[in-house]
């Protein structure tokens, strides 16, 4: 099948998300693990990539974003997706805007938008100011992230730093008079020079006008609830055409096991939340990892009856993290906790556990590169943005959730293998 739109995320959680809003229209989408060895094949309309590059230098993470493009194009695509995350996480030095600059080059095109929002989740730019809920984002949890933690809310003045051409603004007021009035607005920034443009949207009607007024930009970027309604729009242009939906994907075991290694606010309530539940849990310190090893958490693990779905938490509030980052170095922090999940998931698959449920985008990645993942197929909705999929692993048939940490409700873990 030729393919539509590809798409590229820069975390593996977030590539789950948008393949989930991708399928709500009922579209095939394919999730690739990391940019595919081989030349496409057996494609589907839409094309997702999931890279791990949202922390990496920013030079890593041009070249691996400008691989899956070239591996994209060869499968057909002529429109594009760079998907980042609904709380604009970054730094000063990218990677949001270095990766779009590369795509807008190797594209050839002058201008992209930018556009976070994911209202169904409490995200919502307004003014170009990005909000949590009711919260600027510089005043939510997330000026608290370990690995990017989001000061200011305005996001103008978190990308112009990371670009070389001016970004500038499409504003509420403009997107309330529709998509002729948006495209209007957007030909007149880029006849002025404004190549990088932040378009705000409160709700999902927001999207669909952004949508409509965007859906035939060489390059589109933003969080994955932009995303939703393009398939319906290629389906009414004539664009791509609807074919028979995928068969429903099942596991044949029940056996699972729950990893988190997330330290948002959303997550410790969905721990604390589970732990009341009387499931079997074990929480990793980072502190004891780097001195001990994991091998102590896969004793735990192989007393357990995965049949009870334990709990592996790397999860702690601000002052924890940052009590081991100190110690131990930010990127040593994280990667011990991530090595230890991902040898619990293989220990739990090699044990029997078909049912893998993983929160936090960092700690996904590693998992899904330990089980050896290289495609996955969607599934039904847990909560907005976070889908079931499946995958093979060594020669098993696994159903895996792929959390964001701030996705779900409280009660997303006992959710998750419910609706499963």
């Amino acid at each position: 099948m030729t393919t539509v739109m590809g798409c590229i995320a820069d975390d593996f959680t977030g590539a789950t998300d948008l393949a989930g809003l991708l399928a709500r229209s009922g579209a095939p989408v394919s999730l690739r693990i990391g940019i595919p060895d081989a030349p496409p094949a057996d494609t589907a309309a839409f094309e997702v990539i999931a890279l791990k590059c949202r922390t990496a230098p920013a030079a890593q993470a041009v070249a691996e974003c400008r691989a899956a493009l070239a591996w994209l194009k060869r499968a057909g695509a002529q429109r594009f997706f760079w998907k980042y995350c609904s709380t604009f996480d970054s730094t000063p030095k990218g990677n949001i805007g270095p990766v779009a600059e590369a795509l807008m080059a190797d594209l050839g095109t002058s201008q992209t938008i930018y556009c976070p929002a994911f209202p169904e989740n409490g995200r919502a730019v307004f003014m170009g100011h990005l909000f949590v809920g009711r919260e600027l984002l510089a005043h939510s949890p997330m000026k608290d992230h370990p690995l990017t933690p989001m000061r200011d809310s305005n996001l103008m003045r978190l990308l112009q730093p990371q670009v070389t051409r001016p970004v500038g603004l499409a504003d509420r007021f403009t997107v309330a008079k529709g998509a002729d009035a948006l495209r209007a607005e957007l030909a007149e920034l880029d006849s002025a020079g404004v190549a990088h443009v932040v378009v705000d949207a409160v709700s999902n009607d927001d999207l669909a006008v952004i949508a409509q007024a965007c859906r035939h930009m060489p390059l589109v970027t933003g969080g994955s609830a932009l995303a939703m309604p393009l398939p319906a729009l290629y389906m009414a242009d004539g664009t791509w055409a609807a074919g028979q939906a995928p068969a429903p994907a099942t596991v044949a075991a029940r056996k699972a096991v729950i990893l988190s290694g997330s330290c948002s606010a959303m997550t410790q309530a969905q721990v604390a939340a589970y732990v009341e539940t009387g499931a079997p849990w074990l929480r990793l310190d980072p502190l004891e990892l780097a001195r001990h090893g994991h091998g102590p958490a896969l004793h735990w693990l192989q007393q357990q009856d995965l049949a009870a779905a334990p709990l592996i938490y790397a999860t702690a509030d601000p002052a924890h993290v940052r009590e081991a980052q100190q110690k131990l170095g930010r990127a040593r922090a994280g990667e011990i906790v991530e090595q230890a999940l991902a040898a619990c998931a293989t220990a739990a698959r090699d044990a029997g556990a078909r049912t893998i449920v993983v929160a936090g985008g960092e700690t996904a990645g590693a998992v899904t590169q330990a089980l050896g993942v290289t495609r996955l197929d969607t599934g039904q909705e847990i909560a907005p943005g976070v889908p079931w999929t499946f995958c093979n692993s060594q020669g098993h048939r696994l159903a895996l959730a792929l959390k964001s940490g701030n996705f779900g409700a409280e009660t997303f873990f006992r959710d998750a293998l419910e609706r499963l």
